[in-house]
C-alpha cells in the first residue's frame, strides 16, 4: 500500500498531482493523505474537478479510484461530513458535487451523493441539473441519476423515456417508471400507442427533434417488437388490459395469421382446433379473417365466415359478395358440429402406420373431477416406488399472456391414465385436489417424467398461487428433455469421433417430443391436437388420445439405455447434469474464438462455418431465405448476385424453414426465431445476425462466412425487385414507341438528339444473367409471357435523350438503366469484391452499370 506522507494544510492541487504520479506507474492502492488535508469535504471536490479523464489502457479514471478510496478513509472518520460546515457552505459543495454527476460507474454515483447528502438538495437545483445534462444527450446517465435521487414524479416521463427506448435502452425506460404505478401505466400507453397501425414515426421527428432518428433506431419503434414490450410489462405492473387496445390487436392479427398458416400451408391443425380458435369478437379482426381465407383458402369459406360475421359489402374483398349469392341456403352457415360424441376411438390403419399410437384402450382412461374419483386416483399414483408419466395442457394464447393456468392434467401409470379435469366446477379449488398436486409433486419415492417441465410447472404455479406462498420442494422428477439432449450429444460425439452418418434429427422436420418419439419409437406424434382448445368440454377422442408417450418412452429407454448412449441409471441424468454444462461451457469458450459460433449479438454469425480450405464461390452458387427482419440485408446480398428470397413483413418467421428445406436455401435471421429455425434445417443452414448490425455489415459477414467472392460483373445481375436473373434489353426506339403507345410520352422533342451516341452495348453483368429476346413480348398488351406489364410509369422521358438501352425484368417488368448507382455500391463492397485490372479500368467509364429508378 502506498501511503502518502503530506504536510499539515496540504494543498489539494498537490495531492492530487502526487497521486497522479502513483497513478500513472499503477501503484495507486490505498490513500492516507486525506487527514493532511485542512477542509477534506471540499478539497475532494478540488481534486476531482481537475483530474483528467479516461485514459488508454484504463476501465476507470483517476478520480473514480480516488473517490472510492476517500469513501474508505470516510467511514474511518465519521466526524468528516456536512453536518460539520455551515448551511451555506453545505449547499456550495452539494452544488459542486452535483456538477460532478456525468460519470457512467454506479459506485462513482453512488458515493458522491452518499457524501455529499444530494438527496436533500432542493428538488428545483435537481431537476435543473438533470435537465442540462437531457440537452447534452446524456439520455442514460439522466435516467440512472433520476432514479438515484429519486426525481422520477418531478420530471416528464416521455421526454426522459422516448430517447432512451429510440437507442434500444427499454431497460433503463422501465427502470425509471418501476415502483410509480401512473409512470409505469403512462410509459405501457405511450408504447401502445405506437402500435396503432395510423403511427408515424414522422410524429416523434416534430416531438423530439434531436432525437436523429436514423434506420436502425427506427427499428426499436416497429409495431412487433413494442407489442412484445407492450405485453410483457403489461403483465410486470399488471396493467388492465384494456389500456393496450393496439398491442392486442396486432398480437392477435399475428396470431390470426399463425393460424392460417399452421391450417392452410403446414397443414398442421384439424378444421375443428382451427374453428375454435379463429373466432373473435373484433370486428376488424373478423374483416382481417376474410380477407385472409380469400388469400389462403377459397372464396366460399371467407363468404361463410363473412355471413357468419354480417361484414358490409363495403368491406368485404372482391368476389366474396358474388359468392355469397351464389351460395345455396344450406351452405351459408359455417358447420360447428361436435364431434366428440360421434368420434370413434380406433384409427384408421394408414394413420398408425404414419404416427406413433399408445396401445391404451378406451375403458383405461379415467376422468378426475370430483373429490370420489381423486381419491381412487390417489390410492393408485401415490405408491411408493411408481412410475408416472405427466403433461399438462392449457388453452393457447398465442403470446397474449405469457403465463397459463392449466386446464388439464394427464398422468398415465403402466395400464391406465387419469386426466385431472381443472375446468370441472370448483374442482381446481377443492383443498384435497391442492393437497394431492402438493404430495405428488413433493414425493421422492415416485418418479414423474416430463418432456420440458419448466413451462409446465410455471403454468402450474399460476394456476395455484398458494404453491408460491408456502413453496413445495419438487422431488422425483425426471425431464426427459434431459435425456434427449444427452442421446442428442452422444450421436453427435459418434459422428465426430466415427465414421460420418446422419445426425439424429437433422434434415428432420420433427422436434421436441415428437422427435424423441420418433427416434424411440419409431413414428412420430400426431401433433394436430398440440393447440387444441384444453377448456372447453367434452374433450375429443382425440384429445384423449393425446396422453401417455412419456411413460412409454421412459419403458423403451430403460429397457437398453447403452443402445441410446446413455447411463445405466436414467434418473442420474436428471440430478448430475456436469456433462452438459461443462459441453456448453467448451461451446461458448469455441464461441469466443471462433469467427463462425460467436455471440450473434455481436454482431457475428452463429452456425457452422465452411471449410477453411473451400476454395472461393461465385454468388451465383449462394441460395439464401432472410427473414422479414433482415430485409435490408437481402437487397444488398440481391444487389451482389446472389438468389435471396425474402420474407414478407405479414409472413410468419416458418415460412423459412419451409423455403429452405424444398429449395435448398440457407436461412438468415435473427434474434429469438433463430432458435426455432435451427431445429428445422440441417446444422450450419441457420445463420443468426445480430439486428443492430447495419445490413451493409451484416453482408460483408455473410459473405466471408461463405467464402463468396463477388465481381463487379456481379453488381446488379439480378433483379433487385424480384430476385429474377433473367431480362430483355430494349433499346431507346423501342422504349419510346412503348411510351407514346402508352400515352406516357410525347417523344418529338428527343427525336434526333443522340445521333452521337455509340452503339449501346450490354451491361457489364451480361454474362452473369440470362437474356430473353424482346419478341417474347406481347405488342399489344407489352406484357411478358408471365404476365407482367412493363413499368413504362417509373421511366422519366427526360431520361431518354441520355440512355441508350434500357433493361427490363421478364418476371415483374421493372426497368433498369445505366447509372452511377454502380460506383456508390462499388465502394461500399470494396473488402469482399475481387476487382481485377480490367475491372479498374472499366470501373473509370462515367456510365457503368444498371441503375433502378
Amino acid at each position: 500500500a502506498c501511503v502518502c506522507n503530506m504536510p499539515p494544510g496540504l494543498d489539494p492541487a498537490m495531492l492530487r498531482d502526487q497521486l497522479f504520479d502513483l497513478w500513472n506507474r499503477k501503484d495507486l492502492q490505498m490513500v492516507r493523505g486525506f487527514s493532511k488535508l485542512s477542509e477534506p469535504l471540499e478539497a475532494l471536490l478540488t481534486i476531482l474537478e481537475s483530474c483528467p479523464g479516461k485514459q488508454k489502457g484504463r476501465s476507470h479514471t483517476l478520480g473514480h479510484h480516488i473517490l472510492m478510496e476517500f469513501q474508505t478513509w470516510i467511514k474511518e472518520h465519521p466526524q468528516v461530513n456536512l453536518s460539520s460546515v455551515s448551511e451555506q457552505q453545505a449547499v456550495a459543495l452539494q452544488r459542486r458535487a452535483l456538477n460532478l454527476l456525468t460519470d457512467t460507474q454506479p459506485n462513482f454515483v453512488d458515493s458522491l451523493i452518499n457524501i455529499y447528502q444530494l438527496n436533500s438538495l432542493d428538488p428545483a437545483l435537481l431537476r435543473l441539473h438533470i435537465t442540462g445534462l437531457h440537452a447534452l444527450n446524456c439520455y442514460k446517465e439522466v435516467a440512472t441519476l433520476s432514479i438515484k435521487l429519486n426525481l422520477q414524479e418531478e420530471l416528464n416521463m416521455e421526454e426522459m423515456c422516448v430517447p432512451l427506448i429510440v437507442q434500444d435502452k427499454m431497460s433503463v425506460a422501465v427502470s425509471f417508471v418501476s415502483g410509480y404505478s401512473h409512470l409505469e401505466e403512462r410509459l405501457v400507453k405511450l408504447l401502445d400507442s405506437w402500435c396503432h397501425p395510423s403511427f408515424c414515426v414522422e410524429e416523434l421527428n416534430s416531438q423530439f427533434p434531436r432525437l436523429n432518428l436514423t434506420k436502425q433506431r427506427m427499428e426499436q419503434i416497429q409495431p412487433k417488437m413494442l407489442t412484445k414490450h407492450v405485453l410483457r410489462l403489461m403483465e410486470k405492473f399488471k396493467i388492465d388490459k384494456g389500456l393496450c387496445p393496439n398491442a392486442l390487436h396486432k398480437r392477435r392479427l399475428d396470431s390470426l395469421r399463425f393460424l392460417m398458416y399452421k391450417r392452410f400451408v403446414e397443414k398442421g391443425m384439424t378444421e375443428e382446433n382451427w374453428i375454435d380458435h379463429v373466432q373473435v369478437d373484433d370486428h376488424e379482426l373478423q374483416i382481417h379473417l376474410v380477407e385472409m381465407l380469400v388469400k389462403y383458402s377459397c372464396l366460399r369459406k371467407a363468404s361463410q365466415w363473412s355471413l357468419r360475421y354480417s361484414i358490409p359489402r363495403n368491406r368485404l374483398p372482391c368476389g366474396v359478395w358474388e359468392t355469397q349469392q351464389s351460395l345455396p341456403h344450406a351452405l351459408q352457415q359455417i358447420s360447428l358440429s361436435d364431434t366428440a360424441e360421434t368420434e370413434e376411438w380406433e384409427l384408421a390403419q394408414s394413420h398408425c402406420e404414419k404416427f406413433y399410437q399408445v396401445p391404451l384402450t378406451k375403458d383405461k382412461v379415467h376422468f378426475v373431477d370430483t373429490p370420489e374419483a381423486l381419491e381412487r386416483c390417489q390410492s393408485i399414483l401415490l405408491k411408493k416406488g411408481i412410475v408416472v408419466g405427466v403433461d399438462m395442457e392449457w388453452q393457447p394464447t398465442f403470446g397474449c399472456i405469457s403465463t397459463q393456468q392449466v386446464a388439464l392434467i394427464q398422468l398415465a401409470v403402466s395400464d391406465q391414465v387419469f386426466l385431472i379435469d381443472l375446468c370441472a366446477r370448483r374442482f381446481c379449488e377443492h383443498p384435497e385436489t391442492i393437497s394431492f398436486i402438493r404430495s405428488l409433486f413433493s414425493q421422492q419415492s415416485v418418479l414423474k417424467l416430463g418432456y420440458g417441465m419448466a413451462g409446465d410447472l410455471k403454468c402450474l404455479l399460476a394456476t395455484w398461487p398458494q404453491l408460491q406462498e408456502d413453496p413445495m420442494k419438487m422431488e422425483g422428477m425426471l425431464d426427459l428433455l434431459s435425456i434427449h439432449k444427452k442421446i442428442q450429444h452422444s450421436a453427435l460425439s459418434r459422428t465426430q469421433n466415427g465414421p460420418k452418418e446422419v445426425l439424429v434429427g437433422e434434415d428432420c422436420a420433427e422436434k421436441g417430443l415428437s422427435l424423441l418419439v420418433q427416434q424411440v419409437l419409431g413414428r412420430p406424434l400426431d401433433k394436430t391436437e398440440q393447440m387444441s382448445n384444453w377448456e372447453k368440454r367434452p374433450l375429443r377422442i382425440s384429445q384423449i388420445r393425446y396422453a401417455g408417450k412419456r411413460l412409454f418412452l421412459y419403458s423403451v429407454l430403460s429397457r437398453n439405455p447403452a443402445s441410446f448412449g446413455l447411463p445405466e441409471d436414467l434418473r442420474s441424468i436428471s440430478s448430475s447434469q456436469s456433462e452438459m454444462s461443462k459441453d456448453k461451457k467448451l461451446k461458448e469458450k469455441k464461441a469466443k474464438v471462433s469467427p463462425s459460433r460467436s455471440d450473434p449479438e455481436k454482431g457475428v454469425l452463429y452456425g457452422e462455418k465452411p471449410s477453411e480450405d473451400s476454395p472461393p464461390l461465385p454468388p451465383q452458387q449462394l441460395r439464401v431465405v432472410c427473414d422479414n427482419m433482415l430485409q435490408g440485408l437481402g437487397r444488398y446480398l440481391r444487389c451482389l448476385g446472389v438468389d435471396v428470397v425474402m420474407l414478407e413483413n405479414t409472413d410468419d418467421h416458418r415460412v423459412a424453414a419451409k423455403l429452405a428445406q424444398a429449395e435448398g436455401r440457407v436461412i438468415l435471421t435473427c434474434g429469438q426465431p433463430f432458435q426455432t429455425l435451427r431445429s428445422q434445417v440441417a446444422e450450419g443452414r441457420c445463420l443468426s445476425l445480430a439486428c443492430s448490425e447495419k445490413a451493409r455489415d451484416q453482408a460483408v459477414r455473410v459473405l466471408k462466412h461463405f467464402n463468396i467472392q463477388p465481381t463487379p460483373s456481379d453488381i446488379f445481375s439480378r433483379c433487385q425487385a424480384c430476385n429474377s436473373d433473367q431480362y430483355v434489353a430494349v433499346p431507346r426506339d423501342d422504349m419510346v414507341g412503348m411510351l407514346k403507345k402508352k400515352g406516357l410520352s410525347n417523344s418529338h422533342s428527343i427525336i434526333g438528339k443522340h445521333d452521337d451516341i455509340l452503339t449501346p452495348k450490354l451491361p457489364r453483368y451480361a454474362l452473369q444473367c440470362r437474356w430473353a429476346s424482346l419478341s417474347g413480348l406481347d405488342p399489344d398488351t407489352l406484357t411478358f409471357p408471365g404476365g407482367a406489364p412493363i413499368q413504362l410509369h417509373t421511366v422519366p422521358p427526360t431520361l431518354l435523350p441520355r440512355i441508350p438501352l434500357f433493361y427490363v425484368c421478364t418476371r415483374c417488368g421493372k426497368v433498369f438503366w445505366e447509372g452511377s448507382h454502380f460506383g456508390r455500391v462499388l465502394s461500399m463492397f470494396q473488402e469482399v469484391l475481387h476487382i481485377s485490372d480490367k475491372d479498374n479500368e472499366s470501373a473509370a467509364v462515367p456510365i457503368t452499370a444498371a441503375q433502378q429508378n
